[in-house]
């Protein structure tokens, strides 16, 4: 099993809340290395750019140089916990749109 780490993105199958299905999907790494057995990612999701857009969605600047076939948008509000078992590496987010969801993140996860 490869080894993930936070801002790669992955394949996966990822779950709907709107209905009972999954869909292999690309992801976003936010955390790694999670649960008793160290095997566990937290991904958000990634869909393509031309859908209709969600407050706190991060576009992603060079689509083709993280490995997406298509312009797309991390989609901030849909975050997932996957095993790593089932995650196929893709490629990285660019270091800007890093900034960007970590900036997303700390809004929408207030620390104490």
């Amino acid at each position: 099993m490869p080894r993930f780490e936070p801002w790669q993105i992955v394949a996966v199958p990822f779950p709907y809340v709107e209905r009972p299905i999954q869909q292999r999907r690309p992801a976003l790494i936010v955390a790694a290395g999670l649960g008793e057995a160290r095997d566990l990612l937290w991904v958000l999701m990634i869909t393509a750019a031309a859908n209709r857009r969600w407050p706190d969605d991060v576009e992603i600047d060079d689509h083709a140089a993280t490995g997406l076939p298509i312009p797309s948008v991390v989609r901030t509000a849909k975050i997932a916990t996957i095993a790593a078992s089932v995650a196929a590496p893709l490629g990285a987010l660019p270091l800007a749109n890093v900034s960007e969801v970590i900036a997303v993140l700390r809004k929408r996860l207030p620390m104490a």
